[in-house]
């Protein structure tokens, strides 16, 4: 994985990145979660969105799983930048956005677009052959210019061959088997069970992640996998329903082994 140099200090601390809860707990959990998809007091905050831009060159376009994975660590070195922590400039917007639903929206760019992209204020995380830039959160009525303009549409990616099996002691993001999503739906599903993850670790695991780079896998999980997954007790992302799929699917399993309850 490589990250933007100038956007992302390797001394970035890895504590202090969500906002606690009126109820005093972590966004991912109790009652007001932000994954919960019944109505509940988030709904009543002004909603953000978290943009996040993946470079698909009509020459060479990137592997799914590449961006998946990319999307995946891009929001992760989003939430554990110096600059979203404490008095860092993006962290109000990043405590407005977590104290609200957790929405993440991938646009894809190619040429002049991926370069006016890459000038606006945010970091460019690159897998492989994948490049995903992300950028703090933006009100859902508030996107910049230059972002606004990109499609949505057109994220359809193929793996030139089936990805191998993830490395041992590596965290696996496991997507529904059932579900068949575009690669950018399943991009942002899959930032959406990374961020799972990390809020349930503690401080010590979130530093040893970051320094590692975040190592993560994003797999599909064969169907009798998936059940036991969903029955073991790991961060479950429950999609709000508001595009491709319907409300309350199970898409993703945050598969960390510092989660896992043996």
């Amino acid at each position: 994985m490589t990250i933007d140099p100038a956007s992302a200090p390797a001394s970035a601390p890895a504590s202090g990145t969500t906002a606690l809860s009126e109820a005093g707990t972590s966004p991912g959990d109790g009652q007001d979660s932000p994954f919960r998809t019944e109505p509940n007091a988030r709904d009543t905050a002004r909603q953000f969105v978290l943009p996040l831009v993946v470079r698909i060159e009509r020459s060479a376009p990137p592997a799914r799983t590449e961006a998946l994975e990319t999307a995946a660590r891009a929001v992760l070195v989003m939430l554990s930048d110096a600059r979203s922590l404490g008095e860092g400039p993006w962290a109000q917007v990043m405590r407005d956005w977590q104290d609200a639903r957790i929405r993440k929206v991938v646009r894809r760019a190619r040429g002049a677009e991926w370069r006016r992209a890459e000038a606006l204020d945010g970091i460019t995380v690159t897998g492989g052959s994948a490049q995903v830039r992300v950028f703090p959160p933006v009100p859902l009525d508030g996107w910049p210019k230059d972002l606004a303009r990109l499609q949505v549409s057109g994220t359809d990616l193929d793996d030139p061959e089936p990805p191998s099996p993830a490395a041992p002691g590596v965290p696996v993001l496991w997507l529904n088997p059932e579900l068949e999503m575009s690669a950018g739906k399943a991009m942002a599903q899959a930032g959406h069970g990374a961020q799972l993850a990390w809020w349930e670790l503690s401080e010590a695991r979130r530093a040893d992640w970051r320094e590692a780079g975040f190592p993560l896998a994003v797999r599909t999980a064969r169907a009798d996998h998936w059940a036991e997954l969903t029955a073991s007790g790991l961060p479950l992302v429950r999609d709000a329903g508001f595009t491709e799929i319907a409300p309350g699917s199970a898409t993703v399993v945050a598969d960390h082994p510092a989660l896992r309850r043996d």
